[in-house]
């Protein structure tokens, strides 16, 4: 197998990574583009032997940082939570709970978005996911455990809302 099609067998992966950063369809498949781009471009940077997962990831990551400092500065960050598609199950209870996940999900900082991101969206072991982010395994626990105790609140308030 060759470089290019070892990224293109990523892409399902990565559109789901890029999915749970932008919270927006369009937003995340070109943040997939982007990442290709940079990929294949800086092939040359990627060491054989290492996990290319984990280097994509970071390069998606870091499209993605690049893109909230442009907007930031455009002073256009998200896009609403409404004009995000439904992907599989149609249920009308199974939508509302995607979408009171994917609210929650959108409400988290940046760092707890990241992490919840690569480790429980996309199932990234933690290792992996602190080379991604390029922080220490410890930070990303840390992390970690304070974007579920958020999201477990956001969820629990949603549902007090709903009721």
């Amino acid at each position: 197998m060759t470089l290019d099609t070892d990224i293109a067998d990523l892409l399902p992966r990565m559109r789901r990574f890029a999915r749970a950063l932008t919270y927006h369809r369009e937003d995340a498949d070109d943040l997939v583009q982007v990442a290709v781009e940079r990929a294949l471009v800086r092939q040359r940077q990627w060491e054989p032997g290492t996990r290319l997962d984990s280097w994509i990831f970071r390069i998606v990551k870091n499209a993605w940082v690049d893109e909230v400092r442009s907007r930031m500065r455009r002073d256009r960050i998200f896009a609403p939570a409404e004009e995000g598609a439904t992907v599989g199950d149609d249920s009308a209870a199974t939508d509302q709970q995607r979408l009171a996940i994917r609210k929650a999900i959108g409400m988290l900082s940046e760092e707890h978005r990241l992490v919840v991101a690569l480790v429980l969206v996309d199932g990234m072991p933690y290792k992996e996911a602190a080379e991604v982010l390029e922080i220490p395994i410890g930070t990303l626990t840390s992390r970690l455990a304070r974007a579920r105790e958020a999201l477990q609140g956001l969820l629990s308030d949603q549902a007090k809302v709903g009721k």
